[in-house]
């Protein structure tokens, strides 16, 4: 793979199964040079693999949904002004059309269970900003009093002005006509009537509309149904989910004592039926919605989910006594009984064994339980969990993104080292594809198959992870790559890194040290208060033993690079290692102490993985360590990155400069935390191209 084929890597969504069970709707989403943004569409997909076609037109479609009698597809479509909101379309297929209006778009939504209602989650912009009030730009707005620390977010800048709210709507019938914004003689016609009427009519109708606006109604206009606010207008809820017989609305909150200085959310409902039963205005009772996990304790539940068997089923984690707890804690799913308030809560899954921490959402299984994922050891497994505990569905060397449970076997989105993404069906141990969108990018570019390796650390640790070797006569450059987190992980999905550096000759080291996730708790745990300890001799006992054992490394070219936790600890061995040619220190978080203030997560993060002792966290800072750094290092950081804010590397970059260190700082405009991975497709060809030219200056390949 070259940098210019990233246009090439297509990537599908979880599948909407039809109820009849013979055919999938998958979003396929792939990045656009033409655009500079990401195009997707809707394709249907026979599950029996008798071929795929594209359903929809849309430029970014996503998110499909089938009613639970089939007879409606919803999904997301952006609107005249680019928001994401919800669309439907006949389930037998058809022209679509948008149904909602919320101001800043929607970000999730799900069914009612007979079909008749859709609660959708949306940001509630303040009055006056974000484009709320015309002629009042962002730089005019009033200023914002912040009492909490959490009050912005990498990829959705400042969150306290637009709180994330649940509402209601009645689906309209998916024939109806749909609605015309009036325009040239008709808007000039009705303008002027208004002007007859007086202005009183004006004055009143805008009254009305923002009596209905601070209520929580949205929509109403001709042909476009009214939603209801059902959660409170002064804090977040998300991941709604209605209850089986559709009179109560679930959704999470962190609504209690003190939630501003911990993680934990809680699990509350409340009564939709004067909604579902026709009431136009907010209901009095949505401001005091009843607590469902009494007694939860120190676990932190983030979404729910009905299966037909009737139990309630939360995915979550265990965050201590104090509520940030969370280092090395995989996700796990819990049962919440019938979802009455002060249900017993129950872990169903082994920690140990199975973390469910990427689990996009909890699917409804066919006749119990729900379907989450279970990464381990480099992969991601369907996950199958009911009342009585759960079983794994191993799918070998391959990452699962999703799982829905279908009459002809488990339907999977999923990755490999050869495929970015792709619909499966296992069943019966067998795993069987049954699309190919990645067959135009093994068709234009060289896939490197990676080759797993196992090291053994000075005390015995085994660290995991996989060897890419170029095509060619070696000895290769070596670069040794880090992955983000710290509780993340390499695996066994295709990666556009690796495949970019091998492709262009240098041989990529992927591996898992401790703090790395998908290896147990232990492993995940142990470099709590012991930053750029273990994590740093297992990534080097890895690059030893790597290029020790294939003839085709070689261990005198070697670079070392990542993101993020990859960049800190890319940072931490230059500051205490030299035998590296060169570096680059991507979006890393550097110096702990301006960390706390300016990072999203900085109130939070490094006091439970660095401890909150100032001497300690230098001990364990790249910044501290960087007066030692004598080599050549490139910093790459994007300007709207919340995460490991911009100050980071501008701190890191003068340090170097002024003491002689050879340094270069490359700073994309307009991305964020997320640029290698979701930035603009032109900001990622470029970042590519930087980081080989700086390689090719630095360990030129023979």
């Amino acid at each position: 793979m070259k940098p210019e084929n990233i246009d090439l890597l297509t990537t599908l969504s979880a599948p909407a199964v039809h109820p009849d069970g013979t055919r999938a709707v998958v979003a396929a989403k792939r990045p656009n040079f033409d655009n500079d943004s990401y195009t997707g569409q809707l394709w249907d997909v026979a599950l029996d693999g008798s071929g795929a076609r594209r359903i929809t037109q849309g430029t970014a479609d996503g998110a499909p949904q089938f009613s639970p009698d089939g007879s409606i597809l919803a999904f997301v479509r952006r609107d005249a002004d680019g928001k994401p909101q919800i669309a439907i379309a006949p389930g037998t297929g058809g022209e679509a059309r948008i149904i909602t209006t919320a101001p800043l778009g929607i970000s999730s939504f799900t069914f009612s269970r007979d079909g008749r209602f859709i609660a959708f989650e949306a940001a509630r912009p303040e009055e006056d900003r974000y484009g709320t009030t015309e002629g009042v730009s962002g730089a005019q707005e009033n200023p914002r009093h912040i009492t909490t620390l959490k009050y912005r977010m990498n990829g959705a800048g400042f969150i306290v002005d637009k709180r994330s709210g649940i509402y209601v709507m009645e689906i309209p019938a998916v024939d109806d006509v749909p609605y015309v914004k009036p325009t040239g003689r008709a808007a000039k016609l009705g303008k002027d009537q208004r002007k007859d009427q007086g202005n009183a009519a004006d004055e009143s109708a805008d009254a009305a509309s923002k009596a209905e606006y601070h209520l929580g109604v949205l929509g109403g206009e001709k042909g476009m149904p009214k939603a209801t606010l059902v959660t409170r207008i002064d804090a977040d809820a998300s991941a709604p989910e209605f209850s089986p017989d559709g009179q109560w609305l679930y959704f999470t909150a962190e609504l209690h004592e003190g939630s501003e200085a911990d993680l934990r959310a809680d699990v509350y409902r409340v009564n939709v039926s004067g909604v579902l039963g026709g009431s136009e205005t907010a209901d009095a009772t949505f401001t005091h919605p009843e607590l469902v996990t009494t007694g939860s304790g120190d676990v932190a539940i983030d979404a729910v989910r009905f299966g037909v068997d009737g139990v309630l089923y939360g995915l979550g984690g265990d965050l201590g006594a104090t509520g940030v707890e969370f280092v090395g804690k995989p996700a796990g799913v819990y049962s919440l009984g019938d979802g009455t308030p002060g249900a017993e809560l129950k872990l169903l899954t082994d920690l140990g064994e199975d973390d469910a921490t990427e689990t996009p959402k909890l699917e409804r299984g066919a006749t119990a339980g729900v379907w989450a994922l279970s990464r381990h050891r480099g992969s991601s497994s369907p996950l199958h969990v009911t009342a009585e505990g759960a079983q794994r569905l191993d799918v070998g060397q391959r990452v699962v993104k999703a799982a829905v449970e279908t009459p002809a076997g488990v339907a999977v989105t999923y990755s490999d080292p050869e495929t970015p993404s792709d619909l499966a069906l296992v069943k019966d141990g067998a795993f069987t594809r049954i699309t190919d969108f990645g067959a135009k990018l093994r068709e234009q570019s060289t896939v490197i198959a990676p080759q797993e390796f196992t090291a053994i650390a000075a005390d015995g640790h085994e660290v995991h992870g996989w060897i890419f070797v170029p095509e060619g006569d070696g000895p290769h450059p070596v670069l040794l790559n880090i992955h983000g987190g710290p509780f993340s992980a390499h695996d066994w999905a295709y990666f556009d890194e690796p495949q970019v550096y091998a492709n262009a000759g240098y041989a990529v080291l992927h591996c898992n040290p401790r703090g790395s996730a998908g290896y147990g708790i232990e492993h995940g745990q142990a470099i709590k208060g012991a930053m750029g300890t273990v994590d740093a001799s297992d990534v080097l006992a890895f690059l030893e033993q790597a290029v020790a054992s294939n003839a085709s490394l070689d261990g005198e070219r070697l670079g070392v690079m990542g993101g993020s936790y990859g960049g800190y600890l890319s940072a931490w061995l230059i500051g205490h290692d030299h035998r590296f040619k060169a570096a680059i220190v991507e979006r890393g978080c550097l110096e702990p102490y301006a960390f706390q203030g300016s990072s999203d997560i900085g109130w939070f993060f490094l006091g439970e993985y660095m401890g909150r002792d100032a001497e300690l966290q230098r001990q364990q800072s790249p910044f501290a360590a960087a007066d030692e750094n004598q080599t050549p290092t490139l910093i790459i950081h994007s300007e709207e990155d919340y995460r490991c804010p911009l100050e980071q590397a501008q701190q890191y970059f003068a340090k170097l400069k002024l003491q002689g260190t050879e340094a270069e700082l490359l700073v994309f405009p307009g991305e964020n935390h997320e640029l290698s991975r979701a930035g603009t497709p032109w900001h990622r060809k470029q970042r590519f191209e930087a980081i080989l030219e700086w390689w090719n200056r630095h360990l030129p390949v023979a």
